[in-house]
């Protein structure tokens, strides 16, 4: 397959999929390439895109790579979006989707040990959006489910692994900021 084609191809795939595409699915398509060409083709084509100033770009994410929006398009996006929603995460959900993420593999017992409160409902719910699954037992008295992130997890959030959520150092530093801010100004009085 000639270059062009095998560049036409890619995007194609890159633009047609829903889900990140990964480099193996891209080579069982064009044949010949190797991991290296599949990479430095996208990384010419997302060039390509930026240079010309583009309304799309490529990005890794989840293990593959898909085609995304620029940041800056995003207001003008909005607009045309503004009555289509994502469905988005309730404050319990995203609470329990960060337990599992940092300290995964979880059983559902420790997981209500860390938040105070029944979480029956909110594991459902994200077992059935995808975004957590069961990823085994755990060898205790019971076996127990222990639950973890899926892949769905990482494209929800755009990111290529686990190791990109932010550090809990940060969240510290955050907060102290926050606690900061919030602190009333002390007026002294003199007499």
């Amino acid at each position: 397959m000639a270059l062009d084609n095998t560049r036409s191809v890619i995007e194609a795939m890159l633009f047609i999929s829903d889900k990140p595409v990964t480099i193996e699915q891209i080579r069982d398509v064009v044949g010949i390439l190797d991991a290296g060409q599949v990479r430095q083709i996208i990384s010419e084509l997302n060039t390509e895109y930026e240079q010309s100033n583009r309304g799309i770009r490529i990005t890794e994410v989840a293990g593959g790579f898909r085609m995304i929006t620029p940041p800056q398009l995003a207001p003008f996006l909005r607009k045309m979006y503004k009555q289509r929603r994502a469905e988005r995460l309730s404050k319990p959900a995203l609470e329990t989707l960060a337990i599992i993420a940092y300290k995964q593999p979880l059983t559902r017992l420790e997981i209500e040990t860390l938040r105070n409160v029944n979480v029956d409902g909110v594991m459902s719910s994200l077992v059935e959006k995808g975004l957590i699954r069961i990823t085994g037992r755990k060898n205790a008295p019971g076996r127990p489910f222990v639950y973890g992130t899926t892949r769905q997890f990482l494209e929800y959030f755009g990111l290529k692994s686990l190791d990109e959520l932010p550090k809990m150092e940060d969240f510290t530093k955050l907060k102290a900021i926050e606690e900061k801010k919030d602190e009333p100004a002390k007026i002294t009085q003199e007499n």
